[in-house]
């Protein structure tokens, strides 16, 4: 199976998951360089843990949807 041939489509809805996980740990990469962010750790690691976590599940069941057709 090559994932890198496999093609769906996404709504901008779906886009949003992807856009905050992407940000939470952008955020959270510039954050270890800056003091203004250090009070934020715990929620950006939240955010990005529970974002990977949706969009994956979205991937995959969206994936499953489109082997069944």
């Amino acid at each position: 199976m090559n994932f890198f041939k496999i093609k769906t489509s996404w709504s901008n809805a779906q886009f949003i998951l992807i856009k905050l996980c992407m940000a939470s740990i952008y955020i959270f990469v510039g954050s270890y360089f800056h003091d203004f962010f250090k009070d934020y750790y715990i929620p950006l690691l939240l955010l990005f843990g529970i974002t990977v976590i949706w969009f994956v599940f979205s991937w995959l069941k969206k994936m499953k949807a489109s082997k069944q057709q």
